[in-house]
């Protein structure tokens, strides 16, 4: 047979401490302070405490849409955890984690669940732009992004997420090549949760990783045990750096998976999966594997576990009635808010027929 076509090496998936909490590669591990590492474990347990909570609002009717996040704490918290406050944080709808640790409120994310006008008004100052609800949208505003924060030679990089579908969207090509052509200082991360609603990775793409596309946009890739913390920290602070040294984007293919639904808009995993699948993925959950590791150096206890579980269920009590006091969302308002200057003449006509019957 020709040897003229040739194998693209594998994508070594890149794990620095394994489900029963051992070390693997010492030499790789991240010279983070002890109350550091606690903090990493105290942000995964409250997201996970807050993803529940979200879960029955959102079914009963007092939240919107909601795509809970379970399983996939260690890639939302490790990949933020490296950014600077001047750094910019694009996200896709289940990104509500990393704008939380970026700056953006509790309740103003819930407002965004709810479908309000003020949910997609970011906080002055916090670099963070609405959760991109179009599938992959955000991957070429990224490198847009990037390509702005380029020229105007700041010294600070711009994250994007999206899943394993989104890889499977046109945006996501344009988006990757366009960074790499212009050698932006962006850094993709896909959150490959092994389903894109009930389609499984292995009928997404014939690929044998996400981040083998990354050779045909001629930019870095790396593949990394996304329940891991301190597996997807590293490798995300590694892509910082280099974004931020003029070395270019970085593709992250984060492998981990999601334990609930796709979403609470009538998803039913149980369908498409089964249990001995979800009980192979338990064995390697990002919080229990973490708690092993940090009690193993003496870093942890129950107690404090069940103060942070505490503390946020209290928040989201809070947030969801600060969210709930707002008034209601109607339709002048989303003609109001279409624009930053004046309206044009048919919008302006269509708001006054609006108002008219909202008076009366």
């Amino acid at each position: 047979m020709s040897h003229l076509f040739q194998e693209i090496n594998d994508f070594e998936t890149v794990q620095l401490i394994n489900e029963k909490g051992e070390v693997l590669q010492n030499d790789l591990l991240p010279a983070l302070s002890d109350k550091e590492l606690q903090l990493l474990m105290e942000r995964m347990i409250y997201i996970r405490t807050i993803d529940q909570r979200c879960i029955t609002l959102s079914r009963q009717g007092r939240l919107g849409f909601y795509a809970p996040v379970s399983g996939q704490e260690a890639t939302m918290i490790g990949t933020q955890y490296v950014l600077e406050k001047e750094d910019w944080i694009l996200p896709g709808y289940r990104d509500l984690p990393q704008m939380l640790y970026q700056g953006v409120p509790l309740y103003q994310l819930f407002l965004w669940s709810m479908g309000h006008h003020k949910g997609g008004r970011m906080p002055e100052g916090v670099n963070v732009m609405p959760p991109q609800i179009i599938i992959g949208a955000q991957i070429i505003q990224a490198a847009g992004v990037g390509l702005g924060l380029k020229k105007r030679k700041k010294d600070n990089v711009v994250i994007t997420y999206t899943g394993d579908g989104g890889t499977s969207q046109g945006d996501f090509y344009e988006g990757i090549n366009f960074a790499g052509v212009f050698n932006t200082p962006t850094i993709f991360v896909v959150q490959n949760n092994q389903y894109a609603i009930s389609t499984p990775f292995e009928k997404q793409t014939a690929a044998k990783s996400i981040a083998h596309k990354s050779v045909a946009a001629g930019i870095k890739g790396v593949r990394v045990d996304g329940m891991d913390i301190l597996a997807t920290y590293v490798v995300a602070k590694e892509a910082r750096e280099r974004a931020i040294s003029s070395d270019g984007p970085t593709l992250i293919e984060a492998v981990n998976y999601r334990y609930g639904p796709h979403s609470t808009s009538g998803d039913d995993p149980t369908i498409y999966r089964n249990e001995q699948l979800e009980k192979e993925w338990a064995k390697k959950d990002p919080i229990i594997r973490f708690r092993l590791f940090l009690e193993k150096k003496g870093l942890w206890a129950k107690e404090r576990e069940l103060q942070i579980i505490e503390q946020a269920k209290e928040d989201v009590k809070f947030a969801i009635k600060q969210a709930e006091s707002e008034s209601k969302t109607n339709v002048s308002n989303l003609i109001e808010n279409m624009y930053a200057e004046d309206l044009p003449y048919n919008l302006k006509e269509q708001l006054h027929q609006v108002k008219e019957k909202e008076n009366r």
